[in-house]
């Protein structure tokens, strides 16, 4: 599974920041100053974790499987949206 394959979650971490998280994985997770650099450096975590469980034989979590709700600029949300939407959006999404 790639990256592609998730739902992401962006939201607004107060005061300054982003968060960017792929609920489904537990600790695949970015917080950086602006939601561009929050979502690049998801992608490397998810890389590093992607590695992580091929050198051990492992499968990716399901995609589906929900850890806890996701937020999406700060409003609970029962489906996040795919990476993809969020990058060619080019602003924070709203549901």
């Amino acid at each position: 599974m790639s990256l592609d394959d998730y739902k992401v979650g962006l939201y607004r971490n107060q005061p300054e920041g982003w968060v960017a998280e792929i609920p489904a994985i537990r600790s695949c997770y970015a917080l950086m100053p602006t939601r561009e650099e929050a979502l690049a450096e998801l992608e490397r975590v998810f890389e590093m974790i992607a590695a992580e469980h091929r050198d051990k034989g492992q499968s990716m979590p399901n995609r589906h499987h929900r850890h806890r709700a996701c937020l999406v600029t700060g409003r609970k949300s029962s489906a996040a949206l795919p990476l993809k939407r969020i990058l060619s959006r080019g602003q924070a999404p709203t549901l």
